[in-house]
């Protein structure tokens, strides 16, 4: 599946040539990646493992002649952080892909904290330093600037068994709703997604057996499609049949819920 011509006009005439995306190496993130350089934008992609950027890279020059820019980084670390903003300062991004991040499970008191401290600092504190900066940089370019910020639907509630991770989706939803209404009035969109389970590297690296899973293909595209039209998108109709029907659920009952379907997904740490 492709992004539609009218599509790609559109963003093309509303925003800057650069597109950013974080985490590209792997599930939405690569999906992404190809997507937007099969549609003929310029890419500057993101991610820890140098070798899987310069394949990507080669990989969308190759098929598209994408002209992309593989900047290697941890950006659980702040000085990761700004090293990539500084590379990148003098381009104009128009659309920026907030998308590195990643999951725990289990029971909280057993975790990892510094496993869970590291997913913190990436899933929250990397996306409010670029948020930030992005909010300043794409005021001051010629056309609008959109930002993409990554959510989950375990974010609309505490979700027993990924107590933590969950608690990091929640302050992405809570922030870019906000922020959608904060910068609007600078010219800059702001899309807050919420996807379900995705058949990605995402379950492994959470230790999660995950099923009734969507494609990344299924994720990506309902997200560019929404880029300047929606502040907020549930991609995946999984995604959207459970968040609607809890939608009238007391938030004790969601939490009940979430925590039945996480436990779902973890049981095989029980064994």
């Amino acid at each position: 599946m492709k992004i539609s011509q009218n599509t790609i006009k559109r963003l093309k005439s509303t925003y800057e040539e650069w597109v950013l995306i974080t985490g590209a190496t792997s599930g939405i993130g690569k999906e992404l990646a190809i997507k937007f350089g099969e549609a003929g934008f310029k890419l500057i992609i993101t991610g820890r493992r140098e070798q899987e950027l310069e394949n990507l890279s080669t990989y969308l020059f190759d098929l598209f002649k994408t002209e992309t820019i593989p900047v290697k980084g941890d950006l659980s670390k702040t000085e990761h952080i700004h090293s990539l903003l500084e590379e990148i300062d003098h381009l104009n991004v128009g659309i920026a892909i907030l998308n590195a991040g990643y999951g725990t499970s289990g029971r909280f008191a057993h975790s990892d904290l510094v496993r869970e401290t590291n997913m913190l600092d990436l899933n929250c504190k990397s996306v409010l330093v670029m948020s930030h900066y992005f909010a300043n940089k794409m005021k001051q370019q010629p056309k609008r600037g959109a930002l993409v910020l990554l959510s989950s639907m375990v974010g609309f509630q505490g979700v027993p068994n990924a107590a933590n991770y969950a608690a990091t989706k929640a302050y992405v939803q809570s922030l870019g709703e906000a922020l959608a209404h904060e910068l609007k009035a600078d010219g800059i969109d702001v899309l807050t997604a919420a996807p379900g389970p995705v058949n990605s590297g995402f379950a492994q690296r959470a230790n999660m057996k995950m099923d009734m899973t969507l494609s990344t293909e299924d994720v990506a595209i309902p997200i560019i499609n929404a880029i300047g039209k929606k502040s907020r998108i549930l991609p995946g109709f999984l995604t959207k049949f459970l968040v609607y029907n809890l939608r009238m659920t007391p938030r004790w009952a969601k939490v009940l819920i979430m925590g039945k379907v996480m436990g779902g997904f973890t049981k095989h740490q029980l064994n």
